[in-house]
């Protein structure tokens, strides 16, 4: 059996643990590159809870920022994508 880093799958686990989380991964996954400003316009929340959300999903590893200038967007990590096809089958 391989050796596991809980600490690590459980702040991961953590990071994708709330349902904006998982729509933001989904979009993401959809559409890479996507500000705070168009994730909280596709999703219908307020900036500030978007900006909280994705603040979350980077520090658990599962999105990267991308800056460009003044401009920032957001893509999914190699583990984020891992993430992705695991909800995705979560919901099969």
């Amino acid at each position: 059996m391989t050796a596991i880093n809980t600490n690590r799958a459980a702040r991961t686990i953590k990071g994708a643990a709330n349902h904006h989380r998982v729509k933001i991964l989904l979009l993401l996954g959809q559409t890479p590159d996507l500000s705070v400003s168009e994730l909280a316009e596709k999703l219908n929340i307020n900036f500030r809870t978007a900006s909280e959300h994705t603040k979350k999903l980077v520090a658990s590893g599962l999105i990267n920022k991308r800056y460009n200038h003044n401009f920032v967007t957001h893509q999914l990590t190699p583990l984020g994508e891992k993430m992705l096809i695991a909800i995705e089958q979560l919901n099969e």
